[in-house]
């Protein structure tokens, strides 16, 4: 009887320490990564676009909603990834007030009218032109997933069993490539999208439709 408990004891034993899981790299642990630090707030995003397929591109219209998020500012950082501008100004009732602003391809830096409060919001409007696939090819990086946020399949329609689409992905940074807003996560914004396309085209979005126009 000891022999045989002595026997199952010993394979008992023997089981756990095959069964230890290998050690765990968690130096990620010990990498700080901080929160983006909110100088400006999100409120409302509204966007108008139009998306060209011959060449890849997307024009579009954003009036962009903000507030202070705590100390007065007179500045304005948004996430804008590879896109050329018409407009940038601050909208004042009908009135769109021209603001200076500096771009970097990855940023666009804006000196706003005056300094708002925390207490203030306001709204600026930019007339832009997105053109994910040349920032992807100009910027590309081996396993970024998402880079250019905007996807044209098949846009000429030259592969003939190849539907003809435009898809969005943004996470998780990568809204920024189709439109310029602050493209953090710990962002939230209420928004509404108009899209404009050929008659024999489809749009698909999440949220509410609230109308649909043939021109």
């Amino acid at each position: 009887m000891q022999k045989l408990l002595f026997i199952i004891l010993t394979f008992f034993f023997c089981g756990s320490v095959l069964a230890q899981p290998a050690a765990k790299d968690s130096s990620w642990k010990r990498q700080y990564r901080e929160t983006p630090a909110r100088i400006n707030n999100l409120v409302h995003t509204k966007l108008e676009v139009i998306p060209d397929f011959s060449k890849s591109y997307l024009y579009g219209k954003a009036w962009i909603t903000l507030k202070p998020h705590f100390y007065p500012t007179d500045s304005l950082t948004l996430d804008a990834k590879g896109m050329e501008f018409k407009k940038v100004a601050v909208q004042k009732g009908s009135q769109l007030i021209p603001v200076t602003y500096d771009y970097n391809d990855w940023e666009l830096r804006i000196k706003l009218d005056k300094t708002y409060k925390a207490t203030d919001s306001y709204t600026i409007f930019i007339d832009y032109t997105a053109k994910p696939d040349e920032f992807e090819a100009k910027y590309e990086r081996s396993g970024m997933l998402g880079i250019k946020g905007m996807y044209f399949i098949n846009p000429t329609g030259e592969e003939k069993n190849k539907p003809t689409q435009v898809w969005t992905q943004g996470e998780t940074e990568s809204n920024s490539a189709w439109f310029p807003t602050i493209d953090k996560s710990n962002q939230r914004c209420t928004q509404e999208l108009s899209v404009t396309v050929n008659n024999k085209y489809t749009t698909l979005s999440n949220g509410k439709l609230v109308s649909q126009k043939k021109y």
